[in-house]
C-alpha cells in the first residue's frame, strides 16, 4: 500500500517538473472543488443493526494536465451513528472525455482519521473509485462505484455507490521566487495582471459553545450548561462586493475532553459602512461536528451566525461574532460566541470598482503535505507507541523571512485512528542557501488536538519544530523537519520526525 502511494507522489512530481517562465507573468492553474456523498455498511462486529456511516467529502483538485490531477480532501459524517468522524486525505485521478460531454474519472483517495468510537483502527485507509460523469457549462455531476477499507486494523471496508458534484475553480498565480517583489500598476498591466482584483479574507479565532442541550456522553454522564472553547481559522472567498462563500473549521482545546471538531461550507453578506472601517455580516453554514463526549447523532449540523468587525490598521479587522451551532432535530444546540482577528487581501489584479491601488506585492503561499511520526507517544491507558499522521499545512509570507501557518492532521498509522489537530503559528526562514536550492525554518505552532485515546487532556498542544526545504522546481519542495510535541493538560510529551512536499507559488497583493 505505501509503495501506491509512493508511485502516486512521484508521478505528481514528474507531472508538475516542466520548465517556468522566468518573469512574473499571470498564470492560471485549472484546477476544480468537488463536493460528495458516500453511504458505508458498518460492521456489524461493532455495534449490531447500526444505521450506515453516510460520509461528505469536500476537496480540491489541480489539473496537472488535461487528463491527470491531484489534490486533498476532507471527509465527515453527516448521518448515522458516528457523529464526529472526521478524515484527511490526498487524491489523484484521471479525467478523461470520451463524446458529447460525458467524461469517466477513475482516482485514488489515502487519508487517515476516524472518530466516535468507530471501528477505524490506525486510522489509515484507501478509497478508490470509478465514475461516469456529464459535464454542464458550469459544472458536472458524477456516479458511480467506489471502495473503503481502514486497512490498518480497522473494521470499516466495503464496496459502494458514490456520488458528486465538481465546479471548475482556477486561480491566477506567479512563481514563488517573485514573493515579495512590488511593482507598480503600469508594469503589472504590461504582464497581464490588468483584470478585476478579487477579494479574499483569512480569520484566525477563537469561539465558545454554550451548550443549552443535553448531549450524552461516553460512560452517561452528561453536559448541560458547559462551555466549549475551540480554536480555529475562517477562509471566505466574494463573489461580489458583498456575497462570499467560507470554510469554517474549529476544534476544542478547553472545556471538555479533548476531541470535539466542526468544519462548516456556507455563504454570507456583508454590509460596509463607516468609510469602509466597520462591517456587519451574516453567515449561515452547513458541516459536520462532534467528538469530545458531545453526542451530536449523524454529525450534521447548522451554523447561523452574525458578526460585526472594526478596521484596526490597513487591512487588518477586529471580530466579535454570536451565532448558533446545532443539529436540525436540536439533539445539540449550543449558543456560539467569540472575537477573531481577519486579514483582507484584494489579489490578483490591477482593476477595482470600489478602490484605488497604485501597486502590487507578491506574496508567497505555500501548501504542504506530509507524515508525521510521533515517537512514543503518550495514551490515556499509560502507555506508549508511535503514531504516524497525514498533515496539511499552509504558510503564508508575511515578509521574505517570516510567515504564518495554519495546520491540520490526522492519524493514519500507530492506533489511534480518531487522534486529530488543528494548530496555528509563526514562523522565520532563511534566505536560499546551497546555491539557493535550500531554506532551513523554524515554526511554534499550538491549538487544540485530541481524539484516538491520546494523552492530550482538554485539548491544547505546542508544537515547536525546525527543519530545511529542498527546491525540486518553481513550485515544488521536498521538506523535512523534527520537532517536539507536547500537551498543556495530558501527558502527551513526544518528539517527532515528518517529511513531505511543498506546492509553491506567490499571489498579488493590491497596495493603495
Amino acid at each position: 500500500m505505501k509503495r501506491i502511494v509512493l508511485i502516486l507522489l512521484l508521478s505528481f512530481i514528474y507531472q508538475f517538473s516542466f520548465s517556468q517562465n522566468e518573469n512574473f507573468e499571470r498564470k492560471t492553474q485549472k484546477g476544480f472543488t468537488k463536493l460528495d456523498f458516500l453511504s458505508i455498511d458498518m460492521p456489524i462486529t461493532n455495534v449490531p443493526n447500526e444505521k450506515n456511516m453516510e460520509l461528505t467529502g469536500i476537496h480540491y483538485n489541480l489539473m496537472v494536465n488535461d487528463w491527470f490531477y491531484g489534490g486533498l480532501g476532507i471527509y465527515g459524517a453527516v448521518s448515522g451513528d458516528r457523529g464526529g468522524f472526521f478524515t484527511l486525505g490526498v487524491n489523484a485521478g484521471v479525467k478523461k472525455i470520451f463524446g458529447n460531454n460525458f467524461y469517466v474519472d477513475t482516482g485514488f483517495h489515502f487519508g487517515g482519521g476516524g472518530g466516535a468510537s468507530a471501528p477505524d483502527g490506525g486510522g489509515a485507509f484507501i478509497l478508490p473509485h470509478f465514475n461516469l460523469g456529464y459535464e454542464f457549462d458550469n459544472f458536472s455531476i458524477n456516479t458511480g462505484w467506489s471502495y473503503v477499507n481502514f486497512f490498518d486494523g480497522g473494521e470499516i471496508k466495503g464496496n459502494q455507490f458514490n456520488i458528486a458534484v465538481e465546479i471548475p475553480l482556477n486561480f491566477d498565480y506567479s512563481d514563488y521566487k517573485n514573493s515579495e517583489q512590488d511593482y507598480d500598476f503600469k508594469t503589472l498591466n504590461n504582464s497581464g495582471w490588468d483584470i478585476f482584483s478579487k477579494r479574499t479574507s483569512l480569520m484566525f479565532h477563537q469561539n465558545n459553545l454554550k451548550i443549552k442541550g443535553r448531549t450524552q456522553q461516553s460512560g452517561g454522564s452528561k453536559y448541560n450548561g458547559e462551555t466549549i472553547r475551540l480554536a480555529g481559522f475562517e477562509l471566505a472567498s466574494y463573489f461580489s462586493n458583498n456575497w462570499f462563500g467560507f470554510v469554517k473549521v474549529d476544534g476544542a482545546f478547553d472545556g471538555i475532553k479533548a476531541g470535539y471538531m466542526d468544519v462548516f461550507l456556507g455563504a454570507g453578506y456583508l454590509y460596509s459602512f463607516n468609510k469602509n472601517r466597520t462591517n456587519l455580516l451574516a453567515k449561515f453554514g452547513l458541516g459536520a461536528g462532534g467528538g469530545g463526549g458531545i453526542d451530536t447523532k449523524g454529525g450534521f449540523l447548522i451554523y447561523p451566525d452574525i458578526s460585526i468587525e472594526q478596521k484596526i490598521f490597513d487591512d487588518i479587522f477586529f471580530a466579535i461574532n454570536t451565532g448558533f451551532v446545532m443539529s436540525p432535530n436540536a439533539d445539540v444546540f449550543t449558543q456560539s460566541y467569540g472575537f477573531g482577528i481577519k486579514y483582507y487581501v484584494e489579489r490578483n489584479g490591477t482593476k477595482s470598482i470600489n478602490n484605488n491601488f497604485t501597486s502590487g506585492k507578491f506574496k508567497g503561499l505555500e501548501i504542504i503535505t506530509k507524515h508525521d511520526i510521533y515517537f512514543d507517544a503518550d495514551r490515556d491507558t499509560n502507555t506508549k507507541e508511535d503514531m504516524h499522521q497525514i498533515s496539511l499545512q499552509v504558510n503564508f509570507d508575511l515578509n521574505k523571512n517570516l510567515f504564518i501557518a495554519g495546520q491540520t492532521s490526522f492519524a493514519n498509522f500507530g492506533d489511534a485512528g480518531a487522534y486529530a489537530e488543528g494548530i496555528v503559528g509563526l514562523g522565520v526562514k532563511t534566505n536560499p542557501l546551497f546555491n539557493e536550492k535550500s531554506t532551513l525554518f523554524f515554526q511554534a505552532l499550538a491549538g487544540a488536538a485530541g481524539g484516538g485515546g491520546i494523552s492530550t487532556g482538554e485539548g491544547l498542544i505546542i508544537k515547536p519544530s525546525a527543519g530545511i526545504n529542498y527546491k525540486l522546481n518553481n513550485k515544488l519542495n521536498l521538506r523535512t523537519s523534527g520537532g517536539y510535541v507536547k500537551a498543556k493538560g495530558g501527558s502527551l510529551s513526544s518528539f517527532f520526525l515528518n517529511f513531505g512536499i511543498s506546492y509553491n507559488i506567490s499571489i498579488l497583493k493590491l497596495n493603495k
